[in-house]
């Protein structure tokens, strides 16, 4: 069987195994979806407050914000393996039988688990991304809505490495340091902001080191028509997305690196 068709085998598996427990799911994509729906009701005060941002109006923010927590719903739903590799795999010894198995550990951790309640993170960005779309007035051209799908997908592909990064640190730290969630969830608030709002040092930081920006603040400004106050142009702003996935692949190279530095527990 090809990766491919095992990694839908897992999905079809632990999708069929949640469904057992309907009301478990319900309440657990409900609590996801009254809980980020508090996020917004933060942003809409602060605007509601203080007013618009020098460059920025609610609707825009909010399709931000959209975009940057469908992206973050999607990775963290598929990569539930590599969040808890630390607590299920390393310290528990389980990772000596991933390692057994004639197939990659990477699929096999992908395929650990399907988060299905982050549905509700994800229904709850969507809601947000189609009331700020609506409100922006955006034109829909045939390069807009590529651009948007790109966005999106490189966003998933920026949280799952750090998603993977995280389970690296585990092959040596045993638990996962709670430092990556600073990095992981404090970037997905930090992103649902406009970059030009931070200092020079920090945006450096999360655009050249860690390239959240280039999967959420440079392209969004290309699809809502946007001058950069950054004065980025137009082709770092369509390439920028690139950077995403160019991130996963370090990730992958790291965690394989890491395994290959696994001492087992010989249990």
């Amino acid at each position: 069987m090809n990766p491919l068709a095992l990694y839908g085998r897992y999905l079809a598996v632990s999708i069929r195994s949640q469904m057992q427990y309907r009301m478990s799911f319900l309440m657990g994509a409900s609590g996801q979806f009254m809980a980020t729906i508090i996020e917004v009701a933060a942003v809409w005060a602060l605007f509601d407050r203080f007013g618009n941002l020098p460059n920025w109006n609610l609707a825009e923010v909010c399709f931000l914000y959209g975009i940057v927590n469908m992206s973050f719903a999607i990775a963290d739903g598929m990569t539930a393996g590599f969040d808890e590799f630390g607590s299920h795999y390393i310290k528990t010894g389980n990772c000596d039988r991933l390692l057994l198995r004639p197939r990659s550990i990477v699929l096999q951790l992908l395929g650990h688990d399907l988060a299905l309640r982050r549905i509700g993170r994800l229904v709850q960005g969507f809601v947000v991304f189609i009331w700020g779309a609506i409100n922006i007035e955006l034109d829909w051209t045939a390069a807009n809505s590529f651009l948007l799908l790109f966005t999106i997908a490189s966003g998933v592909a920026f949280f799952t490495a750090l998603l993977i990064f995280q389970a690296t640190l585990a092959v040596w730290t045993v638990e996962s340091l709670e430092i990556m969630n600073t990095v992981t969830y404090g970037g997905v608030q930090m992103a649902q902001y406009p970059m030009d709002i931070y200092s020079t040092w920090f945006r450096r930081v999360f655009t050249y080191l860690i390239p959240l920006s280039c999967v959420s603040y440079f392209p969004v400004l290309l699809i809502m028509g946007k001058p950069d106050p950054l004065g980025s142009s137009i082709l770092f702003q369509a390439m920028a997305p690139l950077l995403g996935f160019l991130f996963l692949g370090l990730s992958l190279l790291a965690f394989g690196l890491g395994i290959r530095q696994y001492r087992s527990t010989g249990s």
